[in-house]
């Protein structure tokens, strides 16, 4: 199945992380929930089966493969 980007929130910024979303490329969530761990994201994207990236950096871009890293 596709990857999808386990996102911290809130996007775009270095407040501190509130949780994390499952999203796909396009920015489309995977299952409309906000996780409360990194985790547990990965965990359900994994049962989902998808393959979660993880993000390397805390302002993330999707179209740059190195922000991201498989989980």
């Amino acid at each position: 199945m596709a990857n999808v980007y386990v996102e911290p929130l809130p996007k775009g910024s270095t407040a501190p992380i509130t949780g994390y979303k499952l999203e796909y490329a396009g920015g489309q969530s995977v299952d409309g929930v906000t996780h409360r761990t990194q985790e547990t994201a990965i965990a359900e994207a994994k049962r989902l089966g998808h393959s979660p990236l993880v993000a390397r950096v805390r302002v993330t871009d999707k179209g740059k493969p190195d922000h991201w890293r498989a989980a």
